[in-house]
């Protein structure tokens, strides 16, 4: 059979912790099981890590600010992160992923894409394999998995979240066409707010108003993302379940609805990516030493300033203070900046676990 018309079809299954972070708590302390809970600081600039589901009743989110998750809801309990013990809860689900296939794509501590196309055991079913995973993870960890099975990631991505918490969904290729024609733009794996609020002001709210676009028009209006939309559109994604290697570098990047033009706002907006990467290392257990800050500016022009400390950084406050002296000198800028990331790079593994630190999002 063929995926499509290019490739034969395959069985992937995407697996995704519920709440992973503020489901270890509860599992860990029965006091705080049923309860709005957040892993992370609810200090003035605090960002939320992770939300169990009583706190996303009321709005709260990861990397939703502190100040405004304890607004949203007033009893949140604000639990500091362990991450010692999150990597090895992870490590424990990775082993089950293993029994089943070696072609893995870990995603984060909490998630991953598996191939079981060809698998070693010997399953036919796809959504056998998943149920058999989900059920294995609750026994070992005592924790809720929830999984999407498709022929293609970007699908077996969306199916994931159809039935969560603790639930799974499939998407066959038959029905994968007409799943992403009824799905709205905003919900794509993918596509971010900024993107999302382009596509609305081009005509296109959902998949179907995606389809009708041109490959011409969507790399002409998207880049080098054109190519991407133009294939989902028509449930087509020919990425493949990429076994991890060692990473080079960790970064994070957001384009604003609106063009910056003062510090304030910009300083604020680069906080949650500050928070991103420095979660994602000290999970990791990685040590990084050059900060790379990329502006990008309204007529799409772009800058990079890096700084690199002569020993890797101990604490995100360092990481910070980088970001502040990278970012200063381009202000005033000289045309709006519609978008900012950071990356860490000349990474290394912890020989010294980091300190822990409250104010952190994934």
């Amino acid at each position: 059979m063929k995926d499509l018309g290019s490739s034969p079809i395959r069985k992937i299954v995407h697996v995704d912790m519920d709440a992973f972070y503020a489901s270890v708590e509860q599992r860990d302390n029965p006091e705080l099981r049923g309860k709005p809970i957040a892993v992370g600081g609810s200090a003035a600039r605090g960002v939320v890590a992770a939300a169990s589901y009583e706190a996303r009743a009321f709005g709260v989110h990861s990397a939703m600010p502190s100040v405004t998750a304890k607004r949203k809801c007033p009893e949140l309990i604000f639990v500091p992160p362990r991450f010692d013990v999150y990597r090895a809860v992870s490590q424990q689900i990775r082993e089950i992923f293993a029994e089943y296939t070696p072609v893995i794509e870990l995603l984060s501590l909490d998630e991953a894409y598996l191939d079981v196309t060809k698998n070693l055991k010997g399953m036919e079913v796809a959504t056998e394999i998943a149920s058999e995973i989900r059920a294995k993870i609750k026994q070992v960890t005592g924790l809720n998995a929830s999984a999407g099975i498709s022929y293609n990631k970007f699908l077996a991505k969306m199916a994931s979240d159809l039935n969560k918490p603790n639930g799974q969904a499939v998407i066959t290729p038959k029905n994968g066409p007409v799943f992403v024609e009824a799905l709205p733009v905003k919900k794509f794996h993918g596509v971010g707010p900024a993107t999302a609020e382009k596509m609305h002001r081009l005509g296109i709210d959902t998949g179907a108003d995606l389809k009708e676009k041109t490959l011409e028009f969507l790399v002409e209006n998207f880049g080098k993302s054109g190519p991407y939309f133009y294939g989902i559109a028509r449930g087509i994604d020919e990425r493949e379940v990429k076994p991890n290697r060692e990473r080079k570098s960790v970064g994070a990047e957001d384009t604003f609805l609106q063009d910056l033009h003062a510090y304030g706002p910009a300083r604020e907006g680069l906080q949650p990516l500050i928070e991103k990467v420095w979660a994602y290392c000290e999970a990791n257990g990685i040590g990084a030493k050059t900060v790379t800050l990329k502006v990008k500016y309204a007529d799409f022009n772009q800058i990079t300033r890096s700084k690199t400390a002569s020993t890797p950084l101990s604490a995100i406050d360092d990481l910070e203070d980088i970001v502040d002296l990278l970012l200063s000198p381009i202000f005033p800028p000289r045309k709006g900046i519609r978008l900012l990331g950071v990356t860490l790079s000349s990474l290394g593994r912890q020989t010294v676990a980091m300190e822990p630190q409250l104010r952190l999002a994934l």
